[in-house]
């Protein structure tokens, strides 16, 4: 499992996250995403821990905290959706649906 770990300042590195995280289990690896356009980093990122009790410590306690002058958004992360091959992201009008 996870967490997502949102509201991050784009100044935050993988060593910054791994500090923090670190005081409440062994963190095993940080992923910060950027954005393919500018590199820049989105915002956000996930943390994994060692062992789920930690990941629910490090939640409940950094959840809302204020870190580098935000307030972060902290949860486990929901597992990723799958997207459609298809463009249009694979939704269809229901008002039409009968014409398919």
């Amino acid at each position: 499992m996870s967490i997502y770990v949102g509201n991050l300042s784009y100044e935050v590195t993988e060593e910054d996250l791994k500090a923090v995280f670190a005081e409440y289990g062994t963190v095993q690896r940080v992923s910060i995403p950027t954005d393919r356009e500018t590199g820049r980093p989105r915002g956000f990122a996930f943390v994994e821990m060692q062992e789920e009790s930690k990941e629910d410590a490090a939640i409940e306690a950094l959840d809302g905290a204020e870190w580098m002058g935000r307030d972060l958004k902290v949860n486990k992360a929901r597992p990723r959706e799958k997207k459609s091959s298809f463009g249009g992201g694979g939704r269809r009008n229901d008002r039409y649906s009968d014409n398919y």
